[in-house]
């Protein structure tokens, strides 16, 4: 082959690597600048000639050197090429975002390659970084990843209080059942409603009354643990699963919750409405047949604080 032809394969290359829409940076094995090509110049705002046997660590002092350096190693050991993606990394150099539709983030997300460089003498001699823009792609995905848990949380809560909805929360009731019944530990169920909810909607309105269960929910909130599950079980109904807790436990929880609420007020429209709860404890201490009967026995202790009068707490026995 020619000189010519050296030369004119040369200068194609050149224009290649000068115009495609990816950086493209090559490194001596002392991890100085030997090509940076207009891509990196417009990110960087760096010129070649102010880049050219640079080390790339003065340059960009945001990459990881010891992470950057093992990975350029095994590559120029191994001789084979080594990627990341933006999953993993989102970004090897801090490059802002310019792209308008994806303006959500202020960086570049990347992808990036490293390539082993042989020299005329066969051995690996320089290496090149190949860095792609992948914004688009990434954000595009982060959307829609937040949409379908925003989905999932939408089709697992209930919408008036924040809790999880019935068929939600049983599911997780059968689940945590298994788990507790599998290592013999024990739980506690907390059924609950809100007495006499039907004189508070006709006295003061169901916009009133949708007020008195929002309350409620928050005062549920403030009383659990982080391990505990609360959802509204329908209406003023609400449950609460307190994992590895006795019978014991479980009164102390709906006892705190029942005075609390009976010592708080709701302000609505130049109201102030009072009201109580009734509360009906099971737990796992006595033989159950499966988690429905669970709910049934706290259903059953509810029924029993509400025939004794209401604005009690009581455990099936």
């Amino acid at each position: 082959m020619s000189d010519s032809t050296n030369l004119s394969e040369l200068h194609w290359l050149q224009a290649i690597v000068q115009s495609i829409d990816v950086g493209v940076v090559v490194l001596d094995r002392v991890y100085r600048v030997d090509v940076w090509n207009t891509f990196m110049e417009n990110r960087s705002g760096r010129l070649p000639e102010d880049a050219h046997k640079k080390s790339f660590f003065e340059l960009f002092p945001e990459v990881d050197e010891q992470w950057f350096r093992r990975k350029v190693e095994n590559v120029a050991t191994l001789g084979t090429p080594s990627s990341t993606i933006w999953e993993q990394r989102p970004y090897l150099l801090r490059f802002k975002n310019y792209q308008p539709i994806t303006g959500l983030e202020d960086f570049m997300y990347q992808n990036t390659t490293l390539l082993p460089l042989k020299g005329l003498n066969g051995s690996i001699e320089q290496i090149c970084l190949i860095i792609y823009d992948v914004t688009d792609v990434a954000t595009n995905r982060r959307q829609l990843q937040a949409a379908n848990q925003e989905l999932q949380r939408l089709s697992s809560t209930d919408r008036l209080t924040g809790l999880f909805n019935r068929g939600h929360w049983e599911e997780m009731l059968r689940q945590d059942y298994a788990r507790h019944r599998r290592y013999d530990s024990n739980a506690a169920l907390v059924m609950f409603d809100i007495d006499h909810f039907k004189k508070i909607n006709d006295k003061y309105g169901h916009q009133a009354g949708d007020a008195v269960i929002q309350q409620t929910a928050n005062l549920i909130r403030q009383s659990m643990r982080g391990a505990d599950v609360a959802g509204r079980y329908g209406g003023e109904e609400f449950v609460v699963l307190l994992p590895d807790t006795d019978s014991q436990g479980a009164v102390m929880f709906a006892e705190r919750l029942r005075q609390s609420s009976e010592a708080y007020e709701v302000s609505h429209e130049n109201h102030r409405i009072r009201f109580t709860i009734s509360f009906g404890i099971a737990d796992l201490s006595l033989p159950t047949s499966g988690y429905a009967q669970l709910i049934e026995r706290a259903d059953s202790a509810l029924y029993a604080s509400k025939s004794a009068g209401r604005n009690r707490v009581t455990l099936y026995q």
